[in-house]
């Protein structure tokens, strides 16, 4: 099968018609083999009504239904799951995002080799309040984690088969999926310009509050990605200088006890600083070791992903 199109939904009842057509339209006339996965994320409308029926009249339809609202970064990781293409798409529901980009992106991924291509909606049809804070959190992901793309969080994404079969999206990771596929290994992550438009139906789904979950989850990706398979090396490096800080405050009072001053040591704030650098320094230290011990015990600590070819 050439492309499997994901596409989470929350209450689309409305926008899911014209998109499914839209999409048939776009892969009729490219010859596309295609199978389109709907995933409700627990809808209060009539959009599981429309996923059932539309099924049933085409068999390239396919619907997954979760009993509640588990968030968009599940209904893509249980659509990524299900899908079988040599190219998986993802989209959003509310027609912000074009099916007409769909070749584009497959091109970009099949001929030009690029392991993800993620859109950017330069020219973006929000309101201010959602367009000013997307600004800024693309300008710090981009700093932070050194890939270079404007539009993190844009939905119309593309991806290689086993770029989707090597990595979980969970809690509201959804907007980090570069960072996760590159820090699986998936290096060559190339950016499109791509059509947005107006919301033509209903209200956005997201608010302000995911700016401060944004940062959490990034911090999280960065800390997994790069410490996970040795915890020691952090936990264990700053347990030490910690540590060292608080060593370094007591010879100093030691010092200053013995050869200079007559005083109660217990009297200067300096050493109750040093006594909790002590034992937080130590604290960590253990952390880190008992944390290493857990993954080198761990069933999946000699999991990596290999991608493996014949002919040579």
């Amino acid at each position: 099968m050439d492309i499997s199109v994901v596409i989470p939904l929350f209450n689309e009842s409305e926008s899911l018609p014209e998109l499914c057509a839209w999409i048939m339209k776009v892969m009729q006339a490219n010859h596309f083999s295609y199978e389109v996965i709907l995933v409700d994320d627990g809808s209060t409308d009539g959009s599981w009504k429309f996923i059932e029926e539309k099924s049933l009249q085409n068999s390239c339809f396919k619907g997954i239904r979760f009993q509640r609202n588990y968030g968009k970064s599940a209904a893509l990781n249980e659509g990524f799951k299900m899908s079988s293409g040599d190219v998986v798409i993802t989209m959003d529901a509310d027609l912000q995002d074009s099916p007409d980009e769909i070749p584009g992106l497959y091109k970009m991924i099949l001929q030009d080799g690029f392991d993800m291509v993620s859109g950017w909606k330069k020219k973006r049809h929000d309101p201010i309040g959602k367009t000013i804070p997307s600004k800024f959190f693309n300008w710090f992901t981009k700093k932070v984690t050194k890939i270079k793309l404007h539009d993190f969080n844009c939905g119309l994404k593309a991806y290689r088969k086993n770029v989707v079969k090597s990595i979980e999206v969970y809690g509201e990771m959804h907007r980090y999926i570069p960072v996760i596929a590159k820090w699986s290994g998936f290096r060559k992550i190339g950016e499109k310009i791509v059509q947005h438009y107006p919301r033509k139906y209903g209200t956005s789904k997201f608010g302000v509050g995911r700016l401060l979950t944004g940062g959490l989850d990034l911090a999280s990706i960065m800390f997994v990605g790069k410490y996970s398979k040795r915890p020691m090396h952090f936990f264990g490096t700053l347990g030490i200088i910690v540590f060292f800080i608080g060593f370094c405050i007591w010879i100093y009072l030691g010092i200053a006890k013995f050869f200079f001053q007559v005083y109660k040591m217990t009297d200067r704030p300096i050493f109750y600083l040093g006594l909790v650098s002590i034992f937080v320094g130590t604290q960590l230290f253990l952390t880190g070791f008992l944390a290493e011990l857990l993954t080198r015990n761990a069933s999946e600590r000699n999991h990596y992903l290999v991608e493996k070819r014949s002919g040579f």
